[in-house]
């Protein structure tokens, strides 16, 4: 069993910056990939950035590309999103998750989600 916990989100202005913070526990070293996604209201989760644990090989939606970047800690077992140039289309409620194997983009091959924390992007 692995647990991801978030944190971060806010309201910030567009333009703005923030960084989210995703930090698991448990039986981390089952899983090999964790990603971000998000849901914004009336619409499905999609895919933002995913990183492995081992090689650090990092994955982007086009959405986000140039704007945020996705980084690890593997003494903390913590996993980071730097969100940069927030537009309000990127608001919503970001989900951390972890996977073990699969498509890091497809959220059906995650495992363990987190609770997700809201981001607001005022115009």
């Amino acid at each position: 069993q692995v647990q991801v916990v978030e944190s971060g989100g806010g309201l910030v202005q567009t333009g703005g910056s923030l960084r989210l913070s995703c930090a698991a526990s448990g039986r981390t070293s089952s899983y090999t990939t964790m990603g971000w996604f998000r849901q914004a209201p009336g619409k499905e989760r999609e895919f933002v950035a995913a990183i492995s644990w081992g090689g650090g090989t990092t994955g982007y939606a086009d959405s986000v590309k140039g704007r945020f970047t996705i980084s690890r800690d593997n003494s903390k077992n913590t996993v980071y999103l730097q969100m940069n140039s927030l537009k309000p289309e990127d608001t919503a409620v970001y989900y951390c998750a972890a996977q073990r194997g699969g498509s890091y983009y497809q959220r059906s091959a995650y495992d363990y989600w987190g609770q997700g924390t809201q981001v607001t992007v005022s115009s």
